[in-house]
Formats: C-alpha cells, structure tokens, sequence
C-alpha cells in the first residue's frame, strides 16, 4: 500500500491564512503519493551521490588538471563549505517561497554546475562548479525534507516515508563511491561531473507533475535580508575554518581570521534574529525540545558515523592498495546493510516510536564500528571486516533514517523548511569537525615513516580514529536520551494495524 498524503488540518490552513508563509495545499486525488515519494528519494540519492561520487576521483582530477597537494582538498571542501554556509537560507527560503520552487531551483543548480565541472579546464573553475553544486544542494536538502515531512501524516507514514528517504540517502553515500570508482576507471574524472546532469534535470522536470504546487507566498512577510546575510557568510566563515584548519594550521592567521569573524556574524545574527518581527530563524523554535535534541545528534551522527566512510577508504587504498573500481565495490556490503536497516527502522518506529529505535540503532553501529576498528591492520584481508561492516551499516542507516525525522517532530508545516536547515547545517558543520579532529589523530603518527613502515603506521592510525568514532557514537546515542518521550497513546495511535 502506498503512503497516504496528509490532509492539511485547520490550523494549518489558519497560518496560511493569518500570515503563516508558503503552505503546500495537500490534494491526495491530484497527487500520487507513490510517486511524490519515489522522487524525493530519488532526489536525496543524487544529493549523497554527489558528496560521495568525487572522492575516488580525486587522484585523477588532481592529475589531470594540475591540482597541487595542498588545494586538492578544495574539490570536497568548496561543496562542504558552501552547502554549510547556505543552508539556513535555503531552509527558510522554502518556508517563505515553497518548497517545490526550491526543490527545481535546487536541482537546476546541480545540472547547471555539474555540467560546467565536467568541462572545466582549471582548478579555479572546478572549484567554482563544485560551490556552485554546493549551493544547490542548500536549497535541495531542506525543500526534500520539508515535502517529506509535510506531505505524509506525522506517525506510520511519515515514519515509512523517512525509511524510503534514508535508505536512498544511506545508500548514495556507498553507491556514490562504486559509481565513481567505475566512471573513473572506464571513462575518466569528467564523467562524475556529467552523470548528475541528466539525473538532476529528469528530477526537476519530474517535480512538476508529481508535486503539488506550492501557494501564493502570503503578502506582509519579509526575507529577514541581514539575517541572511549575517548567518550565511558567518557560518561559511566558519565552515571553512573547520575545513581549512587542519590543512594550513589552526593559528594560521586566515583560519584565526575567518573562525573570529563567523563567530561574530554568528552573535550579530542572533542579536538581529531577537528583534525582527520577521526572523531568518525563529529562535522560538529552539523551545521544540526534539529540535534541539535532533539537531545535537545529527552533528555528533555526522562527527562520528559520517567520518567513516573517509577512513575506510584510506584503508582500502592508501594501506591495501586498492584501485578506484576496487574500492567501490568494497563498499557494496555496507551499502546492502545500510539499505536493511534503514527499512527496518522505519517499521520498528512506527511500532515503538523514534527514540528507543535511535538509540538502539546508534548502540548498534557503535558495535560495528568496535568489531570493525581491530580488523584494520596492514595485512588483514576483506572477509575480515564484514561482519563489522554489516553491524555498522545496519546501524548507520537506521540512525540516518530516524535522526531527521525526530528533528522535524512536532514543528509546525509552516516552519519545516527552517527545521530542515537547522538540522541540515548542523550535519554539515558535524561533519566537518568530526573529520578535522579525527583525521589529525589518525596523521598524528606517520611523520618520518616510508614504505612499508607508513603503511602500518597508517592502519594504526586509522584503527585509532575508528575506535574514538566508535565511543563518539556512544555518546550520541546517550545524547538521544534527551529526546522527548512519545506518549504510549501516540505509540499505539502509529502502531501498524492487526490484519
């Protein structure tokens, strides 16, 4: 059986009407919701494709357009940096203009900038595609969450839409690397830039038909201009701190610089957020204890979880020597665990609710990240790391799955979009710290080691970073304890009915 779309209730309707912003006006006869949510996951699986499908390529980009070692980095960073820094204003921009608008908007923008990635001829324009791509994903990711949250009733279907969302999110971040890895090696780096063409521009043109469309933005209601400026560059500022910190030096003067401005802008933001009548953000939002449970734990998901992809294939190539078609296929075992636990989650949600299903789900992929991090040694073979990589995966997904959808719990339709980008800027900037911490603890011990010796010394250093990965996890899921508890009426209100 197909998800139901949720009718919209009064009180929506009364915010739309009162000044509440761009509501989506729910028409189930118009709309097959198969379909709607066949496109957001399709949608979500470009978006983690695109973060994923670049990594393998990197040895070639680097080769074949002159990268130097130190501004390599920038073919990931620049996207990170950009899709962070802008996320916020994507949120709110599908509040206040809808979230189909953004959704095609985003997508175009991936088209547009994938395209001119493939072409491009010298780093500078690469890196340009790459933010360009970044900013994209900023308007996609919170107009996809908004239409997941506000298109299925809060419960079993939107628990069930969440598990198909997750799955395609958890799924891209594996098939992202196989992919890479098989256009690298038969077809050359360009072609990880090309493939997303086609694949964004067939989503938008989809968008329209399948969606339902957005309403009239309601008059009276201003875009908050140095909210969005204020938090935009100030949380770029510090997104490339984050970023650029490791690389150049933490008391570099630029990371020093940018890391005291963002802060500033960051304070100015806050201080212009408390006196707008017409906020970026709505600080009262924070009041939402779920929201800002669900927000820490994305970060402390993404610090933790979201690192391991990164050593994983260090490991595989930079310890085993691995190829670029190798590694993506490596990595199809946690791609098939991810998969299983993101419906699993999904179902056992709507059964017992989202917290006791994250926490265990977190717990689990703490123990895979254990079982894996003793397997790494220099000559350990495959086999070896699957059991691992199963238990990790099946958590991993799960976790994925449930930490947005416990974000969005009980905010208003009217404010998803905003909810979506808090908790999306919140992964992005998690990401990033919890990769520059932990790679500087893996690099710590390969100074003056050649040969066969840095390659011990790397799994070393990476089996560390795993295991403080592992205990970081643990306290994600203690983190989650703070999540409000349903009420058993609301549990037995999602349980699946008896046949």
């Amino acid at each position: 059986m197909s998800p139901r779309v949720a009718t919209p209730s009064r009180t929506t309707a009364a915010a739309a009407e009162t000044g509440g912003g761009t509501t989506i006006a729910q028409t189930p006869s118009r709309r097959r919701p198969g379909l709607v949510l066949a496109l957001l996951a399709f949608a979500q699986l470009i978006i983690s494709i695109d973060y994923n499908i670049v990594y393998v390529a990197l040895p070639e980009i680097g080769t074949g357009l002159g990268f130097s070692a130190q501004n390599l980095q920038w073919v990931i960073s620049a996207y990170a940096v950009a899709f962070g820094g802008f996320l916020l204003l994507g949120g709110r921009a599908s509040d206040l203009f809808g979230p189909r608008r953004m959704f095609t908007l985003g997508l175009s923008l991936y088209a547009v900038s994938s395209l001119l990635g493939g072409l491009a001829g010298s780093p500078a324009l690469l890196i340009a595609a790459r933010a360009i791509q970044g900013i994209g994903g900023a308007f996609l990711f919170p107009a996809t969450l908004t239409l997941v949250s506000t298109s299925f009733a809060e419960g079993r279907e939107r628990n069930r839409a969440f598990a198909v969302w997750g799955t395609a999110g958890g799924s891209g971040m594996i098939l992202g690397s196989l992919l890479g890895g098989v256009l690298t090696q038969s077809l050359g780096w360009e072609s990880v830039f090309f493939v997303n063409v086609p694949l964004a521009a067939l989503a938008a043109a989809l968008a329209f038909p399948l969606i339902t469309p957005d309403a009239p933005r309601t008059r009276g209601r201003s875009f908050d201009l140095t909210g969005a400026l204020t938090s935009t560059v100030g949380i770029t500022a510090v997104v490339y701190a984050l970023v650029q910190g490791p690389e150049s030096g933490w008391t570099a003067a630029h990371v020093l610089g940018a890391a005291l401005a963002g802060l500033a802008l960051l304070a100015a933001f806050v201080a212009v957020e408390r006196r707008s009548a017409d906020p970026l953000l709505p600080l009262r939002l924070f009041a939402n204890r779920n929201l800002t449970v669900g927000t820490g734990v994305t970060f402390l998901y993404m610090a933790t979880f979201g690192t391991l992809l990164y050593f994983l294939t260090v490991y595989f190539q930079g310890v085993h020597g691995y190829s670029a078609l190798r590694t993506g296929l490596a990595f199809l075992v946690p791609m098939a665990a991810i998969a299983v636990g993101s419906q699993t989650a999904g179902r056992l949600a709507t059964r017992y609710g989202i917290r006791p299903v994250l926490i265990a789900s977190l717990l689990t992929g703490a123990a895979g990240a254990a079982i894996i991090a003793p397997t790494m040694s220099a000559d350990a073979s495959y086999a070896a790391l699957i059991p691992g990589l199963v238990v990790l995966g099946i958590g991993q997904g799960a976790g994925y799955t449930l930490m947005f959808g416990a974000a969005s719990t009980g905010v208003n339709p009217t404010d998803q979009g905003i909810a979506s980008g808090i908790a999306s800027t919140s992964q992005q900037i998690g990401g990033a710290v919890g990769l520059a911490l932990l790679v500087a603890i893996a690099n710590a011990g390969l100074g003056g080691h050649t040969g066969e010796a840095l390659r011990v010394a790397t799994a070393d250093g990476l089996r560390t970073a795993v295991y403080l990965a592992a205990a970081g996890i643990v306290l994600t899921a203690l983190a989650a304890l703070a999540l409000r508890r349903p009420a058993a009426r609301e549990v037995a209100a999602h349980a699946p009915a008896h046949v």
